[in-house]
């Protein structure tokens, strides 16, 4: 099972140390855009098509306010443009390569 042994941001970006010594260096912008939920990147309609939504980012869309861990599988950030529905599993966060 894949586990974080720490998570911080510096500076501009989230820092990850996981349990089995890999290590991530996120730009907040990149995660921010990456974002999973439907809002921000659509989801299938009957037919199965997905049509990406326009997004629109203010200046404190790439501001991240704070996080915490969702069942052990997942971390949900809560920005400062008031965003906070996307749930990163910890397969996508190690999937950024900074």
């Amino acid at each position: 099972m894949i586990s974080i042994k720490t998570i911080t941001v510096i500076g501009e970006e989230l820092a990850i140390s996981w349990e089995d010594g890999l290590e991530n260096y996120i730009p907040l912008d990149k995660l921010r855009v990456a974002c999973p939920c439907a809002e921000c990147q659509g989801e299938p309609d009957a037919l199965g098509r997905v049509l990406k939504p326009e997004v629109r980012y203010s200046d404190n869309s790439m501001r991240l306010i704070s996080f915490e861990e969702i069942g052990g599988y997942a971390i949900n950030f809560v920005w400062a443009d008031g965003h906070k529905t996307g749930l990163y599993s910890y397969q996508l966060l190690r999937s950024f390569n900074g």
